[in-house]
């Protein structure tokens, strides 16, 4: 996918603001024209650098930092300066600056907060640094809002659907469907109740009614397995109560369910233990177990710790980035991380494309369907449950195209005519990283008053 060619950007800024404004700032790769017509010329150096030579300067100091700490901050020092500039160096090697934008660097960054506040910034979403870069409209949007508000991340849908995408590739290692399934789930939270919801209408789409649906999920949270006999129960959770004992111990829970997957989302960090890992693989061929929460010190395990304890054979995936495994048999696993960046981009720029009316969960379970199919089969081999990151934008197109596609079919969409080619529609909205040729606003007059006399009036 090659990027869009750099466009005309005109601005009425002009001098010492224009060069603190992250939108329109290039540094030292304005041309000597642009210095000269916008009033910056005596304001920087007497030299010119490119776009490219600026990504590997940047990269060159991120390089001699000590800590993922200092890094981030580099970073975000790097988007509050140079905003096409930042995004060109986290797409010159996404594997490499995501866990420094993202999770696990940026939960310490949340963290330590007040020692590092320069100015507010993890508005809207703690996200918003890194997930939609892919969409320009979504971007500028989120940035409007970005230093406005101090709140982070709650869009279940996002967690959902990057679940049920590594659930559906899982099942291409086991060969089973997700209405085989006995689903428990180590959490009842917002989180743990959007990926259950999703996966029910999964299950329903593969010819599973909505009660033999549910019946294949458990909930266990704070005070034990959620059943009907429980007092005060929420509505939310009261939909997933089945007829059951009581029961408070997780490790007595998994002996008594046997459940095929376990997903913890509870943010209590060692909850799955050795026995609980031993059991999943007793019970199972391939259990799945997938440790959610982050950052990496609330992971219900580790990478190592699931693979060692059954033999390898576990479908793992996690929350927070983990190291690859080497089996004492010399096999190496790559465990996928189930990062919200997978769904935000695609989604943001489909949906902004085709000015999508209503965002329904189709959209996330059809997001996720999108997801696991750009897993390959070697990529199963070696573990990995998700694409690599490094083609986190043709996955996004990918989302895109089809969201877009949906839209129209189901009459959702609003931006008309509606396109032919709706890949080269989506691709002509993504958000380009090249500099703009950035020209003084002007004003024109009507054509008849421009026109050059050639008489004297009498």
């Amino acid at each position: 996918m090659e990027p869009r060619a750099p466009r005309r950007r005109h601005t009425h800024q002009r001098g010492y603001l224009l060069t603190r404004d992250p939108h329109l700032n290039k540094d030292l790769a304005f041309s000597l024209r642009e210095r000269q017509q916008l009033n910056i010329h005596g304001l920087l150096p007497p030299c010119f650098i490119s776009q490219e030579i600026q990504i590997l300067r940047v990269i060159k100091n991120f390089e001699r930092l000590n800590s993922d700490f200092d890094r981030h901050l580099l970073l975000m020092d790097l988007q509050d300066r140079n905003e096409k500039l930042f995004y060109g160096v986290l797409m010159s090697d996404i594997e490499k600056f995501m866990p420094i934008v993202y999770t696990p660097t940026v939960g310490l960054a949340c963290q330590q907060y007040s020692l590092a506040f320069r100015k507010p910034r993890y508005g809207m979403n703690c996200l918003i640094q890194f997930e939609d870069f892919a969409n320009l409209n979504a971007f500028r949007l989120l940035n409007k809002y970005r230093n406005k508000y101090c709140t982070f991340n709650d869009d279940i849908q996002g967690t959902a659907s990057v679940a049920v995408a590594g659930l559906l590739a899982a099942l291409r290692i086991t060969k089973n469907k997700l209405s085989d399934q006995k689903v428990l789930f180590q959490g009842a939270g917002e989180a743990a109740l959007g990926i259950a919801h999703l996966i029910v209408m999964a299950m329903e789409k593969e010819g599973l009614s909505k009660e033999k649906a549910i019946e294949k999920i458990w909930l266990v949270d704070s005070k034990g397995l959620i059943v009907k006999k429980r007092a005060s129960l929420t509505e939310e959770k009261e939909l997933f109560a089945h007829e059951h004992e009581e029961m408070k111990n997780l490790e007595a829970i998994v002996q008594k369910i046997k459940p095929t997957a376990l997903i913890g989302v509870a943010a209590v960090g060692g909850a799955f233990t050795e026995q609980i890992l031993k059991d999943m693989a007793t019970f199972n061929e391939r259990p799945i177990i997938f440790a959610l929460s982050n950052p990496t010190s609330k992971a219900e395990c580790s990478a190592e710790q699931c693979y060692k304890a059954t033999q390898g054979r576990a479908i793992f995936a996690s929350g927070s980035p983990f190291d690859p495994v080497t089996l004492p048999d010399g096999r190496t696993l790559f465990p996928g991380q189930g990062n919200n960046s997978y769904v935000f981009p695609g989604v943001a720029l489909g949906v902004v494309a085709c000015g999508m009316r209503h965002i329904t969960e189709k959209v996330f379970l059809t997001t996720a369907e999108v997801i696991s199919q750009q897993v390959s089969d070697k990529h199963l081999e070696e573990g990995r449950l998700y694409p690599p990151l490094s083609t986190i934008r043709d996955v996004s197109l990918k989302i895109a195209v089809k969201i877009v596609t949906d839209a129209y079919r189901e009459k959702m969409a609003s931006a008309y005519p509606e396109p032919q080619n709706k890949e080269e529609f989506v691709c002509s909205q993504m958000y380009s990283t090249n500099y703009d040729q950035i020209l003084p606003d002007c004003y024109s007059w009507p054509e008849e008053f421009q026109k050059i006399q050639t008489k004297v009036n009498q």
